[in-house]
């Protein structure tokens, strides 16, 4: 698994109800059994189908949770890191993303880049020469 997903230990931190489930399969949630977080991965026992495997990184809570790493860096260093660690895990499992998401942490990234670099600029002394 990838940095991000160490970083955000879904299984651990994220709480699945079976609303999000059932709306993210877009099936009624009586058609839901139980609900089991494995370690990288969510199985969903269903009424009509047996099972199905999701990932992590098609919940809403992934992309949460990244945003709010990312609103956690106080450097542009750790931000840059991060964004790196993104990049990464979004190219080695795209097919587990959405291309919403990834354009959404996008645009929170370059949002949060932007607020870190204001933020240094008024902290800066003028010189007088």
């Amino acid at each position: 698994m990838t940095k991000l997903f160490h970083r955000l230990q879904p299984s651990q931190k994220f709480r699945i109800s079976v609303k999000a489930i059932a709306q993210l399969l877009n099936i009624p949630k009586h058609l839901i059994v139980r609900i089991e977080c494995w370690k990288y991965i969510i199985f969903v026992h269903r009424r009509d189908c047996g099972g199905q495997f999701i990932s992590y990184r098609k919940l809403q809570q992934w992309q949460n949770a990244s945003a709010c790493q990312i609103q956690k860096c106080s450097t542009w260093q750790q931000l840059r890191q991060l964004w790196i660690e993104i990049e990464i895990d979004y190219k080695q499992y795209n097919k587990q993303y959405d291309d919403q998401s990834h354009s959404s942490l996008c645009k929170i990234w370059e949002q949060y880049w932007d607020r870190l670099w204001q933020d240094q600029e008024s902290i800066v002394p003028e010189f007088s020469f």
